[in-house]
């Protein structure tokens, strides 16, 4: 599996009381409308939440912003050739995420727009957004690798879509799920989760000092 795409407070007060009242879905739709002049997908922190409240695929998380999840999930096991919805969200980790915006978004990243997101117990917050600027946490840019995917694929990496891999395995991607600190706490996690994450905290030293400027510079 591989997904790249790697995490202002909330927009009024208004929000946070209407989407502490309903239930995931619901608020994760409140929370992005489709602006009926510019035909716009309008997304705030509030679009983000808990990954596990999203739909499990294959190890990642699907959802649909506007509420059309039963097509956003069609896509998703189609096999290919089936794009993705609008408002369709997809994420292997909780501080990644991307989502498909109307058709004449953006040709380039056949209208995904990618997020990188600061995932806290008290909520999410959009760090970077868009097609250019978007890292993951081992410093590789999201469209690059998103690009290589085959057309019919609509952009999503998985095992054998032609993506580059990443160095994220499955069940490490399932301990940083069940460690969303948005979601409710899971005690006692496996030990081959627990393991993974210890590998993760290495790669991503790994990557910071490679990142780090020279001594003295």
């Amino acid at each position: 599996m591989r997904l790249t795409g790697l995490i202002a407070v909330f927009v009024a007060a208004a929000t946070l009381v209407a989407c502490a009242a309903a239930g995931p879905d619901e608020a994760q739709q409140q929370a992005a409308t489709l602006t009926p002049a510019a035909k716009t997908l309008a997304i705030t922190d509030a679009s983000f939440s808990c990954i596990r409240d999203l739909k499990p695929v294959r190890g990642f998380y699907v959802g649909n912003l506007l509420g059309n999840v039963d097509a956003t999930i069609a896509a998703a096991n189609a096999g290919g050739g089936t794009p993705y919805p609008v408002g369709s969200i997809v994420q292997l980790v909780p501080g990644e995420a991307m989502v498909k915006h109307p058709p004449g978004f953006d040709a380039k990243t056949n209208d995904w727009e990618f997020f990188e997101l600061d995932v806290q117990p008290v909520g999410s917050k959009i760090r970077v957004r868009g097609s250019t600027d978007v890292v993951n946490q081992f410093g590789g840019n999201c469209l690059s690798c998103h690009a290589q995917a085959e057309a019919k694929w609509d952009m999503i990496c998985e095992q054998g879509h032609g993506c580059a891999p990443i160095p994220v395995t499955p069940i490490m991607a399932k301990a940083i799920q069940n460690t969303d600190p948005r979601c409710a706490k899971i005690d006692n996690l496996p030990a081959d989760q627990v393991a993974a994450l210890q590998q993760l905290a290495a790669f991503r030293a790994a990557a910071a000092t490679r990142a780090a400027p020279p001594a003295g510079n």
